[in-house]
């Protein structure tokens, strides 16, 4: 195959992200065909892009699932590798996909754990590890469905691979809080369209339940201070996801 390439798609939904796409296009350079569906960067996201070969669509942000949708459907191949921004892909995660895709398939998905980095370490408690996800995908047989945080689903055989996935969501402190504000009002919204209900007392619960799953059951306290963090970053997304459920509810 031409520069030893295999027949494979890769497909990344993008915005404003000129610091990390590059390295992550570099993981994946072993595929010969990456799409990328950007939302409206205002940096150089789509020059980078471009620059390394791939085909690319600027569409406005419909959610995480639809977005994705989009891009798998743009992409040329059956087999899909999807792709983020903040993710890699080891040389031996590469080499399990490279023959995955040059044999017989024995699944129509494959799940990868994902080894999650925040300010440059491995975070392997907080319920950060193996956070088991699926990322190679026959395009035909399943789709993503949530608006946030989507997961593709797959009505066929759905098969497990050990090799990881590098991931390096966070810059910071104050990354992580933005993160938390944009998620949490959109999964509230979704809470409120699939008819959830919440009443004063819920956020509370909601909130606490998480810091104790996230930093006792989950040994947050193992990762040190950043374990205290991730699992009050957690507890407030928990919170005010059902605190802005209860508004939108007031305002219905």
């Amino acid at each position: 195959m031409k520069d030893n390439k295999i027949l494979l798609s890769v497909a990344i939904i993008t915005k404003n992200e000129e610091y990390r796409l590059p390295d992550c296009l570099k993981s994946v350079s072993f595929a010969d065909d990456i799409v990328v569906v950007d939302s409206g960067s205002t940096d150089k996201t789509v020059e980078i892009a471009k620059e390394f070969g791939c085909r690319v669509f600027v569409e406005d942000w419909k959610g995480d699932g639809p977005q994705k949708n989009s891009a798998v459907k743009k992409c040329r191949h059956e087999w899909v590798l999807i792709v983020d921004a903040d993710e890699r892909i080891p040389g031996e995660t590469a080499r399990e996909i490279r023959q995955i895709i040059s044999g017989p398939k024995s699944a129509d998905a494959y799940s990868f754990p994902r080894r999650n980095y925040f300010h440059g370490r491995w975070i392997r408690y907080c319920g950060w590890w193996p956070d088991r996800i699926v990322r190679l995908i026959r395009k035909s047989n399943g789709c993503f469905h949530a608006i946030t945080h989507g997961r593709w689903e797959t009505d066929g055989v759905l098969k497990k691979i050990d090799v990881p996935i590098d991931h390096y969501s966070f810059t910071g402190y104050s990354n992580m809080l933005t993160i938390l504000e944009a998620r949490s009002t959109d999964m509230a919204k979704e809470l409120l369209d699939a008819g959830k209900k919440a009443n004063i007392l819920t956020p509370f619960l909601h909130g606490i339940t998480m810091f104790l799953k996230v930093y006792i059951l989950k040994l947050g306290f193992l990762n040190g201070f950043d374990g205290f963090i991730i699992a009050i970053t957690k507890a407030g997304g928990s919170f005010f996801k059902y605190a802005k459920l209860l508004e939108l509810q007031r305002l219905k």
